[in-house]
């Protein structure tokens, strides 16, 4: 027996309801990160439309969505900011408890976890750079 689309199991991004709940997330996340002025500054200089639309194609993709990111890699990105651990476990309390005010179902909160947990050296500074 073959899965059908009809029985296949729906993936994460479409159990949360889609595009349109990721990006509640995102502008729900970034009101969040950029009132917090330990995490503010990494944005200083941010074109924040363009960074909401990256963070929005990312976790459709974190979430099992269409892969349509074309932006930079974790590392490229990151990397150059001197990110301490604090300040990425800051954001990803930051997201978790976005899901969770929007009703995001626990196992799903979960998977996000995992991946923030997997991802984290990629973000975090390698070396004795400060952080901003």
């Amino acid at each position: 027996m073959t899965v059908t689309e009809e029985t296949a199991p729906a993936s994460n991004y479409d159990r949360i309801g889609g595009a349109s709940s990721v990006k509640a997330a995102v502008e729900l996340f970034y009101d969040k990160v950029l009132a917090d002025p330990e995490l503010a500054g990494y944005f200083a200089t941010v074109d924040m439309a363009g960074q909401r639309r990256h963070l929005a194609l990312m976790l459709t993709v974190v979430l099992g969505g269409p892969n349509e990111y074309t932006g930079r890699g974790l590392a490229e990105a990151h990397q150059p900011l001197g990110i301490p651990v604090a300040h990425y476990a800051k954001v990803g309390e930051y997201l978790i408890a976005t899901l969770a005010e929007l009703g995001v179902p626990a196992d799903v909160q979960d998977d996000v976890r995992a991946v923030l947990a997997q991802v984290q050296d990629q973000v975090v500074a390698t070396g004795e750079r400060p952080g901003v």
